[in-house]
Parts: C-alpha cells; structure tokens; sequence
C-alpha cells in the first residue's frame, strides 16, 4: 500500500512503526520499572478508548504498519478488547500489516482466545526469572504461575510468543541459560534487554545494569551464537543458537544504541507523542484532537513533531550521574 505522505523524519528514517501505552498502570511494580508506592495518572487524564483508535487510525492513514499497544499492562485497562477488536479493521483491510502486544502475561488467560480472534499473531512477554520465588520478589506484586498460564493460552490460541528478559546483574544473570534452553525447547523466541534509566525507583541501577556484551561472552562458552539478519521491526539484533535452533535477541541501548535505524514513535495514553523514549521533548496531540471533528489539527501536529525527531537517546548509566536520564517512568511510554 502506498502513501502519499509517508512520515520521514529529519534524518531519513520512514516511521511505520506506532506503541501506544493504553494505560500507565501495572497489575506488577517491576523493581526496576517503577517504585511500589506509585502515583498513576487520574482516569480523567486518559484519552477515552475511542479517543486512541481515532489517533491510531490517523498514524495509520499516515503510514504506521505495525501498531504495538503496550502499558503499563495493557489488559488491565477497562474494556480494552474494545479497543482491540476496532483496530482489527485495519488488518483485515490491509492498511495495517501486524497488530501486536507486550504484556506481563498476567491476564493472558482470560484474552488469549480473543486476541487471537482480533488477529494478533504475536505478543511479546515479559519474564525475567522462571524461578517463582525470584519473581515475586522482583515484580513485587507478580505471581509466576499466573503468567505461565497466560502463556499456555496464548500458545493455545495459536499466537507466538517471545519473551523479553531485563537482564540484570546479580539477580538473573546466572540463570539466563536455562532460561534460553526452556524458551527455546517450547518454540519462544528470548530477547534480553539492558536495564534503562527512567524515572525514581527504590534502588540503585548501577547495581543492577548488566551490559549484555558481557552476557553474550558467557553464553558463548555454552552456546554457537551465529548473527542473522532477522528482524521484527524493533530494536533487536538477533542471533541464532546452534545447540537450540532458536533465535536470541540483544537490545542494547547502552552499549550499542539502536538509533540509526530508529522507526518508531510512542504515544501514551494522555495523548502525549514521545519521538524518542530517551529523550524529554513530546507533542501534545490531545488538545489538537478535541479542537476538531477533522484530522487536519492532528496531522499537522503530528508532521510537526515527527521533523524535529531526534538522531539518538540520552541513555547514560553511571556513578557519577546515579539519576535517571529521563524523568518519566517506562510504564508512562511504554517501551
């Protein structure tokens, strides 16, 4: 399908790629998302769920092919098959080429059958330790058996799965092996992430921050990692394991940035347009929304912030700084 006015940013870059955070709230307090005393947003702040197909099929009509909803935690948002099943239309007119998720897994029971039904092939779980007691103790509020359980339905539905793993020193850095090894053995992709810094959590993520180029040399003392060129339309550069057949991702915005082939923007459920998770500067895109029963307003805006996207993030994590780069929370944009 061809657009008449594909959205390029100032450094060449198509930007096809939508997350929409749904919600800012979490049924889990991850220690190194947020703090466990958290203030959410007021649910009158929200963009109502008509409000986000709207802007979603503005970003579409301009171009975006790939839409991931994200949180927070997605499915703890009132009503969001709603949501779901009105963006479906665009898969099945051919405007939209994937409809996806990320999703702590806790509520995947309940809407595996029906995400599926809406046309979601993939979502994206995150999971850092398979070791119960460890999971609760890092998500806080998070129960292990729930999520698999999500993740048996999900597999059940005939969605793929991949899971994401914050690797993080000292807590599941020893155990990402067997992690590969069972990710892999039931036909799962795994992706680890380096820790990021945004927004005040309880701890110290000097602490935590594990460079994966460090991982990936222990692992290939067990393992024939072979780079491949696949891709998911993230930020991911993967590789495949000869001992599995599987495929492991490496998201690396510390050690090795991902920004020169950045096509993605984020918008949070305030209407807020973030060109850059790693940086501050935004655009407003709900005032322009309700000034108009047209999209002129909002397209504008929209053409506007995408020509002052940034080359790159300001991720830094270090001694000296110990502050978050940006202020906000992951769970505010979405990842």
């Amino acid at each position: 399908m061809q657009f008449a006015n594909p959205m390029i940013d100032p450094f060449g870059r198509t930007i096809s790629y939508l997350r929409v955070s749904v919600t800012d709230r979490c049924d889990f307090r991850c220690v190194y998302c947020m703090a466990e005393d958290m203030a959410f947003l007021p649910k009158k702040d929200l963009l109502t769920l008509e409000e986000l197909d709207r802007l979603c099929t503005i970003f579409i009509e301009k171009g975006v092919r790939k839409l991931r909803l994200t949180g927070g935690e997605p499915l703890v948002r009132k009503n969001i098959m709603h949501l779901v099943r009105e963006l479906s239309r665009h898969l099945k007119s051919g405007a939209l080429e994937e409809l996806t998720f990320t999703t702590n897994g806790s509520q995947l029971a309940r809407f595996a059958d029906e995400l599926a039904d809406c046309g979601v092939r993939r979502i994206n779980v995150s999971l850092d330790t398979l070791d119960a007691d460890k999971f609760h103790a890092i998500t806080r509020w998070g129960h292990l058996g729930k999520v698999m359980a999500g993740i048996d339905a999900a597999q059940a539905a005939g969605i793929k799965v991949k899971l994401n793993a914050v690797a993080l020193k000292g807590f599941n850095d020893q155990e990402i092996p067997d992690m590969l090894r069972w990710a892999h053995g039931r036909g799962m992709d795994l992706t680890l992430i380096e820790t990021m810094p945004m927004g005040e959590i309880d701890g110290d993520r000097t602490d935590q921050y594990m460079p994966l180029s460090l991982m990936r040399a222990e692992l290939e003392r067990d393992f024939t990692l072979k780079d491949i060129p696949y891709k998911t339309g993230g930020p991911a550069r993967y590789v495949e394991v000869a001992e599995t057949g599987g495929r492991l991702g490496f998201i690396t915005p510390m050690t090795h940035n991902f920004c020169e082939s950045c096509n993605r923007v984020r918008l949070t459920c305030t209407g807020t347009l973030y060109m850059c998770l790693g940086q501050e500067d935004a655009a407003d895109l709900r005032s322009p929304l309700r000034a108009s029963e047209g999209n002129e307003l909002v397209s504008n805006a929209i053409d506007e912030a995408i020509g002052r996207k940034p080359k790159g993030h300001d991720f830094v994590i270090d001694r000296r700084t110990n502050r978050p780069s940006v202020s906000r929370h992951m769970s505010v944009t979405g990842g």
